[in-house]
């Protein structure tokens, strides 16, 4: 049994040396922003919650992820545990309520209640004529605004390891994740990888929130966002080339893993973003799939995985 049951991810810590480059590629990304002080900035999606992504000045490095839970008590029941903060009121924008802990790493990672909400953005709607659906936009032409992505929400992480059970066991053991997949090299016993799914019973979640590969290095490998929709997707895939400041990493592809249609970007100092839309959705009726690397590392469509990209470590 865990500790508690998260209930979804909420925001990201970065460090960078330089916050005006920060929320420029993050405004070119799809975010925007909430707050900014003298050494942090924060940048939020187009739903309510007040922030997805903290940027602290200084040099760059992965700093740590939070996540939700379900009130104090959940709160009160993390701070029970060795090597918790107690229950801490945060003194930053958004307020709220949190209890940090270090994972094996050293990454700081909190979980958090009752930080402010803030009113939802405006977003580009449109409407899909497809298959046997195809009169949905009958009458109506499409005509889609250039610009970046409008980034939704923060959907999931992905840390590189050399301890992959002794790590994953920890976040389980603490938020209660649940494995949707888990890949193999060989045998069915070398896992070498696992995706992971918050446990809220027969409520459908994302396939993955938090995802952890084996490998020599030690960071975070990407941070994920949802966004509108495949038209999203595109748009802000153009909107990045067309700005051309930044390097484009892996996509536009779908997923099998997920099956979402992706878009890989690394920010200025490489540590990489990715967008995506059309996620699967599962509850706990859906059990563990065992998948041999060869087949779960790849895509549906698009091109191959990079090298580069699945041995990626910003730490």
């Amino acid at each position: 049994m865990s500790v508690v049951k998260v209930e979804d991810l909420a925001y990201i810590r970065l460090q960078s040396p330089d916050l005006d480059r920060a929320e420029e590629f993050l405004t070119h990304l799809g975010l925007v922003r909430s707050e900014r002080t003298a050494d942090r900035l924060y940048m939020r999606g187009t739903d309510p919650a007040h922030h997805l992504h903290v940027t602290h000045l200084g040099p760059p490095k992965y700093l740590g992820i939070a996540f939700y839970v379900d009130g104090d008590d959940e709160l009160s029941k993390l701070a029970q545990v060795e090597g918790a903060s107690s229950v801490e009121q945060m003194d930053e924008p958004g307020g709220g309520r949190r209890v940090r802990f270090t994972d094996p790493h050293g990454y700081q990672i909190e979980a958090v209640c009752g930080m402010a909400e803030l009113a939802p953005l405006p977003i580009r709607r449109n409407v899909l004529n497809w298959g046997d659906e195809k009169f949905r936009r009958a009458g109506e032409l499409m005509r889609l605004d250039a610009g970046p992505s409008q980034v939704k929400r923060i959907a999931h992480a992905l840390h590189m390891t050399p301890r992959l059970h002794e790590v994953i066991k920890w976040y389980k053991d603490l938020f209660g994740f649940v494995c949707s997949d888990e890949i193999y090299a060989g045998s069915r016993d070398h896992v070498i990888a696992t995706f992971n799914r918050c446990d809220r019973g027969e409520d459908f979640v994302d396939h993955h929130t938090f995802v952890c590969i084996q490998s020599d290095k030690v960071g975070l490998n990407h941070v994920s966002f949802e966004v509108q929709n495949i038209d999203d997707v595109m748009l802000g895939h153009e909107h990045l080339k067309r700005v051309g400041k930044y390097e484009h990493v892996w996509g536009v592809g779908r997923h099998l893993l997920g099956s979402q249609v992706y878009d890989y970007w690394k920010d200025p100092w490489g540590r990489v973003h990715e967008r995506w839309t059309d996620s699967d959705m599962l509850n706990c009726r859906n059990p563990t799939n065992h998948v041999p690397a060869e087949r779960g590392l790849n895509s549906q469509w698009g091109t191959p995985v990079p090298q580069a990209f699945i041995s990626h470590a910003s730490p």
